[in-house]
C-alpha cells in the first residue's frame, strides 16, 4: 500500500534531518551531500514517477548540504556560524519531504514491491 512508500518517505527525511544535525560527525564535507540523500535516493526516489518539482526538492537539498559543508569546512566542530547553514538544509530536507508526500505518484516499481497500484498519490494514502 502507498502508505508505505510515504512512511520510507518519512524515514528518509528523518534520517536526513539526523545527519544534517550531527554534522560533521559522521561525514565528511564531500560526503554531506550525498549521505543526506543517500536513503531518498535507495528507497523513494525510484519508487515515485518523476516529476520536476521532487528533483527540484531534491536538488535544494544538495545545494543545502553543499553550503553548509563549506560553512563548516576545516572546524573540528560545530559553531554558531554554521547554524543558518544548518537550518536552512534542515528547511530543504523538510520541503523535500512535503513535496515527495504531497504531489508523489507511486510508479510500476512500488507497485512490483507491495507499495500500492501504480498511479497512487501518496497523499491519498499518507
Amino acid at each position: 500500500m502507498a502508505a508505505t512508500l510515504v512512511a520510507l518517505v518519512r524515514e528518509a527525511a528523518a534520517g536526513a534531518r539526523a545527519i544534517a544535525r550531527a554534522y560533521p560527525e559522521g561525514c565528511s564535507a564531500e560526503a554531506l551531500p550525498w549521505a543526506v540523500v543517500k536513503r531518498f535516493d535507495e528507497d523513494v526516489r525510484g519508487h515515485v514517477e518523476r516529476d520536476p518539482r521532487i528533483e527540484d526538492g531534491r536538488d535544494r537539498v544538495l545545494i543545502a548540504a553543499v553550503t553548509l559543508a563549506e560553512a563548516a569546512f576545516g572546524k573540528a566542530a560545530p559553531d554558531e556560524a554554521d547554524a543558518p547553514a544548518r537550518e536552512a538544509l534542515v528547511k530543504a530536507i523538510n520541503d523535500l519531504e512535503w513535496v515527495t508526500v504531497s504531489r508523489g505518484i507511486a510508479n510500476r516499481a512500488a507497485a512490483a514491491l507491495g507499495y500500492g497500484e501504480a498511479g497512487t498519490r501518496l497523499r491519498d494514502a499518507g
